[in-house]
Parts: structure tokens; sequence; C-alpha cells
């Protein structure tokens, strides 16, 4: 059942910066350890001779519960399942930076097992990598991105029932939260265009995977082959069913904070392991209903990215931090598959022409 208070977009943190994510090392130096039973230490160093100022936002600096942590069993890896964010790519403040000076060290704690399902106990590994985005000392604008990769470590002796107890804890916030019936009024109807604009997208995103230019399937998903049209077009398609409804259908939406994940820069957030959804007070302020723009960040195709990581729609990622159509050329078929933002690049290009 679909219970409209709001719109919800995924994790993540969505900028037009290009990278590599083959690429390793650079100007940051990530080492972590285990602190206690599950609690991971992460010390981030500037090994170079400029400052850095780093977007935490949506990254190992947020004190958020999103995606930080990959970890290894000895049946592979642990599924996270905590949550997803959408970042703007502008409208950012000087809260949402970490200045970092050469030669300084800065460190984050988390507990993964609140997003993590750790219960077994016994031995794990652990690592983080990704790229962290900046920009200049004397500026909010994004400029690029810097990618790291931290030591891996094995924790051997994790007291399953802890660890199952933490993120026990973490899931029963949402239980606790009391739901607003807040989507009224100017944010109830912005809510509700951007769920037909979505669907609308989808629907003509589902026709063209199926059946249009080959070279448009290539140029976003890396693989115009009949399995990937199909695969394609039924994302779309479930897109189309998720978003033609405020009723009915598979998540929540609410347009009240419930969790107190809208920092700096958040448009939305998601939590899909419950399929609920958040729009942010940016979302609302920041964004336009639906751009004519080629890849610009929309409430219609915010919306539609989220979607696309409910495990009923798809279950997508946003591949450790990989946003924007200049992130997107970097991916290879396997990942864009499954890749939230190229859907949601996609059915823009589709929409507006590009």
């Amino acid at each position: 059942m679909k219970f409209l208070a709001g719109l919800s977009l995924i994790a993540s943190v969505a900028s037009a910066m290009s990278v590599d994510l083959t690429q390793r090392g650079g100007p940051l130096d990530v080492k972590i350890e285990v602190v206690g039973n599950t609690n991971v230490k992460a010390s981030i160093t500037n090994t170079g001779k400029e400052p850095l100022k780093v977007l935490k936002t949506g990254s190992i600096l947020d004190t958020a519960a999103v995606e930080k942590t990959q970890i290894f069993s000895s049946s592979g890896p642990v599924a996270f399942d905590g949550l997803r964010l959408r970042v703007a790519a502008s409208h950012l403040t000087e809260d949402a930076f970490q200045l970092i000076a050469p030669g300084e060290t800065v460190s984050a704690t988390w507990d993964p097992a609140e997003v993590h399902d750790l219960s077994a106990g016994g031995s794990f590994d652990l690592k983080v990598s990704g790229a962290l985005q900046f920009a200049d000392v004397d500026s909010v604008e994004l400029k690029g991105t810097i990618p790291f990769s931290s030591n891996m470590i094995t924790s051997h002796s994790v007291d399953g029932a802890a660890a199952s107890a933490a993120r026990h804890s973490f899931h029963a916030k949402w239980k606790r939260s009391v739901v607003q019936s807040d989507c009224t009024s100017t944010k109830g109807t912005a809510t509700r265009t951007a769920l037909s604009n979505c669907r609308a997208l989808a629907a003509a995103a589902s026709q063209a995977a199926s059946s249009g230019a080959a070279a448009k399937m290539t140029e976003y998903f890396k693989s115009s082959t009949s399995a990937t049209r199909s695969t394609v077009a039924n994302v779309f398609a479930r897109i189309a069913s998720e978003c033609g409804s405020t009723t009915s259908g598979v998540a929540r939406y609410y347009c009240s904070d419930v969790y107190g994940a809208c920092s700096s820069g958040v448009l939305a957030y998601t939590l899909p392991s419950a399929s609920y959804m958040v729009n942010c007070p940016l979302y609302f302020s920041a964004l336009s209903p639906l751009s004519r723009t080629c890849h610009a960040q929309d409430q219609a195709t915010t919306t539609l990215h989220e979607v696309t990581h409910l495990a009923q729609i798809k279950g997508t990622t946003d591949q450790n931090g990989c946003y924007g159509y200049s992130c997107v050329q970097s991916l290879s078929a396997s990942q864009n598959l499954n890749h939230a933002d190229t859907y949601a690049l996609f059915a823009n290009a589709i929409y507006v022409g590009c």
C-alpha cells in the first residue's frame, strides 16, 4: 500500500563529475580499524600539498547510515540495507563540506552492523572504497572527485547477538517515528505531479528501450542486445506502475524528515529494505517539476531514480557514489544495468531528445 506523505529519492550525491572507478590512489590515504565489536574507524589523511575541501554528505564522513563499508563473509558479500541519499549538484552550503589541510588526518566512526546483517557472528573481512567529491577551498561548487581505497581488515570474533541488536535498533527507529500526514498543499501537489511525470517518463523510456534506437541504448547501458533491452524495458514498466498511483504500490512516501537525514544538500532519501521514502525540503525548493535540459536534476527524474532502488523494482545501487552523465559513461554494461542514475538519465534523454 502506498501512503502519500512525501516522495523519496535514493541515495546518493548527484553530480556530473567524472569518476574512474578503476583508479585508486591520489591525495587521500584511508586506513580503517575495528573498534569494539563491529564499529569501524576510518582515518582519512590528505597526503597532498594543497588543502582538500571534500563533500561529507553521502560519503564515509556522513553521520547518516549510508553505504560506507564493503563486508565479506565466507559465503560472499554481506548485503547493505541502510539509507540511500540523493544530493543536489548545486544549492550546497559550507556545512556540507570538510576541509582537510595538507598532512591532516580526520576520522569518522560508524557501526556497519546497523545496516549489514552480521548476526551470524564470527569472521568478516571489511574495507571501504569509493570516491569523495570536492570543491575549491573558496567555493561550494563541486569540481571533481577523488577516488580512494582503504586497507582490508579481518574481524575474527564478531559477537553475532550484539551485532543483531545494533541492526534491530537502527531499523526500529522507523517504527518508532510518528508518520506525518504532511504531503498537503504545495508539497502534496508537487509530490503528485512528480509521480505523474515519473510515470510518463518511465512509460516512454520503456518503449524506447524495447524498440527505440540501438545507439541510445548503447550510449547509456553500453549494450543494445535483446536481453538488455528486455531487462531495461521491464524495469521502466515496473517504475511506471509504481509511479502510476498514489493509493497502491510498494512504497510509502513522506514529506517530513522522519529519520532526520535531510542534511545539507540532500534532496531525498530512502530505506529500500523497508520501501520507505522521504522528500527533503530541498527537493521542493531547489528542483523544477520537469526539466527540458539534458541530464538535469528535477523532481520527476529524482523520483524515478529513487524508485529504481526499491527491491521490488530493480534494487539498483549508486556504484560507490557515481552520479551524473560523465560517471555513467565510465561504467561497464553490467554496472549500468544496475545503476540508478543510468535509468534516470536515460529517461531524461528520451524525454528531452538528448
